[in-house]
């Protein structure tokens, strides 16, 4: 994903919020990202479904303008 920062930011944003303690997350995030962690999947699944979501939500915002 290094590709992608905005989707990288995001993830890291979600991870540090899920996982904020050493206990909860056994790993820092980079850690995590270097693993391919449960926990840095899942963060990377909610970025991808927010930005999916808010994607749509310019879309329509779009449309309305257009109208």
């Amino acid at each position: 994903m290094q590709h992608d920062l905005r989707l990288r930011a995001a993830a890291r944003a979600i991870y540090d919020n899920v996982y904020p303690a050493v206990d909860l997350a056994p790993f820092s995030f980079d850690e995590a990202e270097r693993f391919g962690t449960v926990e840095y999947r899942q963060a990377v699944g909610a970025a991808q479904d927010a930005r999916y979501v808010l994607e749509a939500q310019h879309d329509q915002l779009l449309f309305a303008a257009i109208l």
